[in-house]
């Protein structure tokens, strides 16, 4: 339950200001149709994060625990610094929408503004992490729904009432807890 609680909340935090919540706000305001954009939105992360969940399974494999060890805690201090840098989204990524429609649309540019996002990195090294990547997919998609869904129905209007930097701090901090244990071997003394 732990990894599907850390994941959600984790990745939640982390995609607010995200490009992908930019891209949520900016296909809400251009079609005006949720049902479709949120669809697509689930679908992009359920392949895009179980992608990357599958990959931190392989290299949780393949790795010695004492070097992912070290991978893992370094890597979780660097999504840290990386929560801290805003997002911006290209325009191009919202210009597949009128060939394929509005689901098709949102589940081709949400993928691919997922692909080495930060979210799809923490994915990676949460799954590898605590070795249920099943788990920490579901989380991870969770937490995307949580953050991207209020962006499809309000927009803009929300936005501007977030306070970004606050709410990127948090998640940088949780993100350096989790690489600061990571490092210290907290997980090893806990049982995972």
């Amino acid at each position: 339950m732990e990894s599907i609680l850390v994941s959600t909340g984790v990745v939640a935090l982390a995609e607010i200001g995200d490009k992908t919540q930019l891209l949520a706000f900016i296909l809400a305001a251009r079609f005006k149709k949720p049902v479709p954009i949120i669809l697509g939105i689930l679908a992009a992360t359920i392949v895009n994060h179980g992608i990357a969940g599958a990959l931190g399974a392989w290299i949780t494999a393949m790795v010695s625990p004492d070097i992912l060890r070290w991978v893992l805690g370094l890597s979780f201090i660097g999504m840290a610094i990386w929560t801290l840098i805003p997002d911006k989204i290209e325009e191009e990524e919202t210009q597949v929408a009128h060939k394929l429609g509005v689901f098709g649309a949102t589940l081709v540019t949400f993928f691919l503004a997922e692909m080495g996002d930060k979210t799809q990195i923490a994915t990676v090294a949460m799954a590898a992490h605590y070795a249920s990547p099943v788990m920490v997919v579901i989380g991870t998609t969770l937490g995307m729904l949580i953050a991207d869904v209020p962006a499809v129905f309000v927009g803009d209007k929300l936005a501007a009432r977030i306070p970004m930097k606050l709410v990127h701090s948090i998640a940088a901090a949780i993100f350096a807890v989790l690489g600061i244990a990571t490092l210290a071997g907290a997980g090893a003394r806990l049982g995972f």
